[in-house]
């Protein structure tokens, strides 16, 4: 990424491009010449910061992980007891689904990683970091003989959050808000159930 003003700005202006075509047509239809065009500046400066559409959309997903992954970082770091570590999770979770929701160019973004190796083996690390968050938080919590299984539990849940939200925003909202409220279920029996009361 560049440092200068300039740079800055048209990188910024690139990305936003790149975000308001897939809004209108889905990542599947990108094209860095479209990008371009709707930028206002040539193929080569695209090219320059991007060598490609995934390149493009790794960094558009990287600014929702950084998002996500700051909520679940302030959401869980003051947790003390066991009733604060559930309130931090579910109300992550209800947080993580909301924003899909209302960002319809997040969920093409997701849907953009899953469809790319290198993006999809982003979002395992990214669900690994997320996972070291929460165990980081329940660890003291939890009898230590367990801890094992809840590092794994953690790292676990997060990668299936993102599945779960995906699943949720592909059907109609009913049935999504009711996918949701089971995987919150789920959430409780295997993190918040192995914590000490």
């Amino acid at each position: 990424m560049p440092t200068q003003t300039r740079a800055k700005a048209r990188v910024a202006d690139i990305l936003t491009a790149a975000t308001e075509l897939i809004a209108e047509g889905g990542s599947e239809h990108l094209k860095m010449s479209d990008i371009a065009a709707r930028a206002g500046v040539p193929i080569g400066s695209v090219y320059q910061y991007f060598p490609d559409k995934a390149a493009i959309i790794l960094t558009l997903a990287d600014r929702i992980m950084e998002r996500v992954r700051g909520g679940l970082d302030t959401a869980m770091a003051n947790v003390e007891t066991k009733a604060q570590a559930e309130a931090a999770l579910i109300g992550t979770l209800k947080a993580y689904y909301n924003l899909f929701l209302a960002e319809p160019v997040a969920r093409d973004i997701w849907f953009g990683v899953q469809a790319d190796k290198t993006l999809h083996e982003l979002d395992i690390e990214d669900s690994r970091a997320n996972g070291a968050i929460a165990y980081r938080a329940l660890r003291k919590l939890c009898p230590r003989k367990d801890w094992k299984r809840l590092e794994t539990s953690c790292f676990l849940i997060m990668q299936l959050t993102g599945m779960a939200v995906r699943l949720a925003i592909s059907v109609d909202r009913k049935e999504g808000d009711r996918i949701m409220a089971v995987y919150e279920d789920m959430i409780r029996r295997e993190l918040i159930g192995v914590l000490a009361v």
